[in-house]
């Protein structure tokens, strides 16, 4: 049931009816993050604002907005950064602001680190741990283990060390308007710690040198790699706004296949695992992207309240997101499920291990050959209620699409109302248009206001 901090006032109340009965109530009228950032001090001192999702429950998400003098940093190399996020006190507030495109496989004086360097002296190489794990060989009953599993493991650990970054708590993490801000191949880790914000960067390419071969995973086995571009692994209080995320240039068309899988290199965009908790995902875009978005470690997991609002989902493979457990509200998204870069459509939401997800006023672009039912999936234990959404312009009752073509049935209602609901428009007709010119990386201005939003294109 909600917490006492969801109740809000009655007035301009909706239900969002599912399966006969409520599913959502959230207070219209709110201004939109976009609109009342503008009242903030600056873009790097601003605090999420009032009903502003999951992450708006309780005290709220305030980041490092409290921040000043010496606890506001202006960083623009690896070093700089990795510096900035650990001097001084772990808990008091600071902001960090990031100015270019910072190359994190690098070394501290900035020479490029490429995965030979990573390697050296670890005794791996891709060749020998290719002859000692061929299925032929090795089987596929059990995961490599000896000389060259060890020594992969070593060499990741190694790249792990350079490109994936701990955030700390009451940490502002921001992009310097104007500066193509972001991480290249890097990683930023939310672990264990609450109140962090990570706005207006660009985070490209986040890549595994050391993909693990594992024959059990599947029929056929699978390479599975290490790294999220953006991870919270029990963290509380999070907001992640206005980002972009993608795998450009590192397309995974360019990805060879061995022992007949793909040798994936990318993992997750932004993750949301291990008791993860009070999350909003607002204002991003995702694109190029296989294994997206995460919610819940295991099955077992536990927590797990998140919102994604005005997000964009444009040539996403899967999970955007995949669900479980917890309670996660997605309103006025735009997924656009045209194959792009060679990064084909599979599904775009997954409730799953009794999940409970409420999809209401989002809108689908879906190609001529595309199915209805594909657009959702689960494993026959989750729930996904909602109304309003769109599929190419018509209001669809997604669960009822997928549940007439597969066994595995999703259930249409949920035992949770959400309420916090800022910007909630009860139309998704315009999303693809608003969000092409709004959603990302780059759109916002110093003051926490939009830039020119003619400009942009989907």
């Amino acid at each position: 049931m909600p917490t006492p901090s969801h109740r809000l006032p009655r007035t301009r109340r909706i239900a969002v009816l599912a399966g006969g009965s409520v599913a959502a109530a959230c207070v219209l009228g709110a201004v939109p993050f976009a609109m009342s950032a503008q009242a903030a001090p600056d873009l790097a001192h601003a605090a999420l604002p009032a009903h502003d999702g999951w992450a708006a429950d309780g005290k709220g998400t305030t980041g490092g907005s409290a921040a000043s003098g010496s606890r506001v940093f202006t960083v623009s190399t690896r070093a700089e950064l990795a510096k900035a996020l650990t001097t001084g006190s772990a808990t008091a507030p600071r902001v960090v602001r990031v100015k270019g495109a910072i190359d994190t496989n690098v070394d501290d004086s900035g020479r490029p680190l490429g995965c030979d360097d990573y390697a050296q002296g670890t005794g791996y190489s891709l060749a020998s741990y290719l002859k000692a794990y061929d299925p032929a060989n090795w089987g596929r009953s059990k995961v490599p283990s000896g000389a060259q599993e060890s020594a992969r493991a070593t060499a990741q650990k190694r790249q792990a060390a350079r490109m994936v970054l701990d955030v700390p708590s009451n940490t502002t993490i921001v992009g310097v308007p104007g500066t193509g801000a972001g991480l290249k191949g890097g990683s930023l880790q939310v672990k264990k710690a609450d109140n962090v914000i990570i706005r207006n960067l660009a985070f490209s390419d986040t890549r595994d040198c050391f993909p693990q071969w594992d024959p059990t995973d599947g029929s056929t086995g699978n390479w599975n790699s290490a790294y999220d571009s953006l991870s919270l692994r029990g963290a509380t209080h999070v907001w992640a706004d206005h980002n972009t995320f993608t795998d450009s240039p590192g397309l995974d068309a360019a990805n060879p296949r061995r022992f007949g899988r793909e040798y994936q290199v990318h993992d997750g965009a932004l993750d949301i695992t291990n008791a993860s908790d009070l999350v909003t995902v607002s204002y991003n875009r995702f694109s190029d992207h296989d294994k997206t978005m995460l919610i819940g470690s295991s099955d077992n997991d536990t927590r797990l309240r998140v919102t994604l609002h005005h997000n964009v989902f444009r040539g996403i493979v899967q999970r955007a997101p995949l669900a479980r457990v917890g309670q996660v509200h997605l309103y006025n998204n735009h997924f656009d499920t045209t194959e792009r870069d060679g990064y084909a459509f599979a599904y775009s939401i997954s409730s799953r291990a009794r999940a409970q997800v409420v999809a209401e006023y989002n809108n689908w672009t879906l190609p001529g050959a595309g199915k209805t039912s594909r657009l959702l999936t689960g494993d026959g234990t989750g729930a996904l209620a909602g109304s309003g959404n769109l599929v190419n312009g018509r209001v669809t009752d997604l669960v009822a699409a997928y549940n007439a073509a597969n066994p595995k049935k999703i259930r249409p209602t949920v035992n949770w109302r959400p309420v916090l609901c800022a910007g909630l428009e009860t139309s998704a007709a315009g999303l693809p248009a608003s969000l092409g010119r709004t959603a990302g990386a780059g759109v916002l201005t110093a003051s926490g206001a939009l830039a020119r939003t003619d400009v942009r294109t989907p």
